[in-house]
C-alpha cells in the first residue's frame, strides 16, 4: 500500500506539538491520528554525510512500508537515534514494538 509523505514544515511542527512520542532503542516515533496514513523521516547532519543519512531514510521507509497497511490511518514522524550501525531488522523490530504498544497492530 502506498502512504502519503509529509513534506511541509507546518505539518512537521503540528505533529511534533500534538503527537504522542514513543521511544525505542534505535528510533523515536511521533504518532498522530489522521484521515490517511502519512509518514516522514527526519535525519539531521549529526548522523554523517548525505550517503549515511540517505541510507537511514531508505531503511526507515522500507521498515515502515511493512506496517503501513496494517496500522489505522495516522501521521507518523520517525526520528532515528544515533548508533554505530543501522539495520532494517532493528528498525522493523522497534516499529513493531511501538505499534503494538500503542495498540495500532
Amino acid at each position: 500500500m502506498r502512504y502519503l509523505r509529509i513534506k511541509k514544515k507546518k505539518d512537521f511542527l503540528r505533529i511534533l506539538k500534538k503527537g504522542k512520542r514513543c521511544r525505542r532503542a534505535t528510533l523515536t516515533a511521533v504518532l498522530l491520528p489522521a484521515d490517511k496514513t502519512a509518514m516522514a523521516v527526519c535525519v539531521g547532519k549529526k548522523f554523517g554525510g548525505s550517503v549515511q543519512r540517505n541510507r537511514i531514510k531508505r531503511l526507515l521507509r522500507a521498515a515502515f512500508s511493512v506496517y503501513a497497511e496494517t496500522i489505522p490511518p495516522s501521521e507518523v514522524l520517525l526520528l532515528p537515534d544515533p548508533a554505530e550501525t543501522y539495520s532494517f531488522s532493528a528498525f522493523s523490530k522497534d516499529l513493531e514494538s511501538i505499534f503494538k504498544r500503542e495498540h495500532l497492530l
